[in-house]
Formats: structure tokens, C-alpha cells, sequence
């Protein structure tokens, strides 16, 4: 391994999701000031809003769209428009 090619502040960090307080500690550079204690030892702390805890992706409260719907929608106004056309070329 290369010598003095990795990051010296490199360590455990706690992120906290501040939506439901979910905790995660990761190995991170990034800069923080405040600290959080767990399980007996002190990490520094990310406060961060939203993470695969609460997302509603990874969660299953995702809301999907009525794709069907929009599709269908779509053709009837094609349709209308097909006819008011065919209607003015007659005239």
C-alpha cells in the first residue's frame, strides 16, 4: 500500500437520521463537531434528514403512480384530437 495517500482523519463516524433517530456508524473524512456516545464509546456526530431508514423507497411507503391512468388519458385526448382534425379537413 502507497504511503501518505490516505486521509489521516479517516475514522468511525455516527449518523443520525433526525426523522426517526435511526443511527448508522461509518467509517468517514467528513469534518464534525459535535460528538454522540454509543454503546460506551464517543463517535463524532452527522445529523442528516433523511437516510435508507426512513426513505420512503426503502421502507415500502413509496407511492406509485397510476401509470395506466395517465396513458389512458393521453389517448383520449389524441383521439380528440384525431377527430376535431378529420372534422375540419371535411368541412
Amino acid at each position: 500500500m502507497k504511503k501518505d495517500i490516505h486521509p489521516e482523519n479517516y475514522r468511525p463516524v455516527v449518523f443520525k437520521d433526525t426523522s426517526n433517530g435511526a443511527e448508522f456508524i461509518i467509517s468517514s473524512t467528513v469534518n464534525t463537531k459535535e460528538t454522540i456516545e454509543v454503546k460506551g464509546k464517543e463517535y463524532p456526530l452527522v445529523k442528516i434528514e433523511i437516510s435508507s431508514a426512513s426513505h420512503p423507497f426503502y421502507t415500502g411507503t413509496e407511492n406509485i403512480l397510476d401509470s395506466a391512468g395517465r396513458v389512458e388519458k393521453f389517448k383520449a385526448r389524441a383521439a380528440a384530437s384525431k377527430d376535431k382534425a378529420a372534422k375540419k379537413s371535411s368541412k
